[in-house]
């Protein structure tokens, strides 16, 4: 008689274990979001290879191009001081723009942050800032030249309107990005909401909120040049003029001072906004 086969018992590691049989994923699931938005990316790409047929007649690119270019050297120096006075007023509705912004997109920011606010507040402040946003600087300065006219108030006017939808989110996000403690303490206590944001909030976002101020600013500096070609004001008309009759020397005259201004502005700009930015990391240090 044979003796019954031992059992081995298993060994420790297996001892308990439950084998799960593997999950078997969807295809979108094995791609990842990443590899199919680069996927969709690229079939829009070559979905819209056909703007570039351009007119399509037999042009010398080329030289058509030289010939532009050419036109611009040497630039003309003789509306230097006509450029000024455009660039001067450029730079004050840029001003302008941004400090009625800023005082606007505060209490939309307020009313669109998570930590402030119910949520359908929220939802509509986000939704209007939204609706701002989509709406390019342009488009809000010819609906101002409609309203006042052409002049630099259609382009203050215009580029209001524009930097509320991007100081109001970027103020938002400010806002609940801080310690929202010591204001519910001040409200605790039985501050109003306006004591509670001026004396708990505020000196913690405020950092953040003049850095993003003067983005906004250098950003309009920019727009502003670009408005007065619809009839906006400032620096913008010259282009255009010079453009309809193909002054491109004058033009080019105009783009040189623009370029040093504006670089001028991102120098500084980002000076300031670095030390803005060192300050905040200190003080959460």
């Amino acid at each position: 008689m044979q003796p019954p086969p031992s059992i081995e018992p298993p060994p420790p590691a297996s001892r308990g274990r439950i084998e799960v049989p593997p999950i078997e994923l969807k295809w979108h699931q094995q791609l990842g979001v990443l590899n199919i938005t680069l996927l969709l990316f690229i079939v829009a790409v070559v979905s819209s290879a056909g703007v570039l047929r351009g007119s399509g007649r037999n042009l010398d690119y080329l030289g058509n191009m030289s010939r532009f270019f050419g036109a611009f050297f040497p630039p003309d120096f003789s509306v230097a001081g006509q450029t000024l006075v455009g660039l001067g007023e450029t730079v004050q509705i840029a001003v302008m723009a941004t400090a009625f912004a800023i005082l606007l997109s505060v209490p939309v920011a307020m009313a669109g942050a998570q930590t402030i606010s119910p949520r359908w507040l929220v939802f509509l402040a986000r939704l209007l800032m939204n609706a701002i946003r989509t709406v390019p600087s342009l488009i809000w300065a010819l609906l101002a030249v409609a309203i006042v006219g052409p002049n630099a108030l259609a382009g203050v006017i215009g580029l209001t309107f524009y930097s509320i939808g991007y100081l109001g989110k970027f103020f938002s996000d400010a806002f609940e990005s801080v310690d929202i403690d010591v204001a519910r303490a001040l409200r605790a206590l039985g501050a109003r909401t306006i004591q509670a944001f001026q004396y708990g909030l505020w000196p913690h976002a405020k950092p953040l909120v003049w850095s993003y101020s003067l983005w906004m600013l250098e950003y309009n500096i920019r727009s502003a040049s670009i408005v007065g070609i619809v009839g906006a004001g400032g620096v913008g008309l010259q282009l255009h003029t010079y453009q309809e009759y193909h002054q491109w020397d004058k033009f080019a005259t105009v783009l040189l001072f623009m370029f040093l201004l504006v670089s001028a502005l991102d120098f500084l700009g980002e000076r300031v906004r670095n030390q803005i930015v060192r300050k905040v990391v200190g003080r959460a240090s």
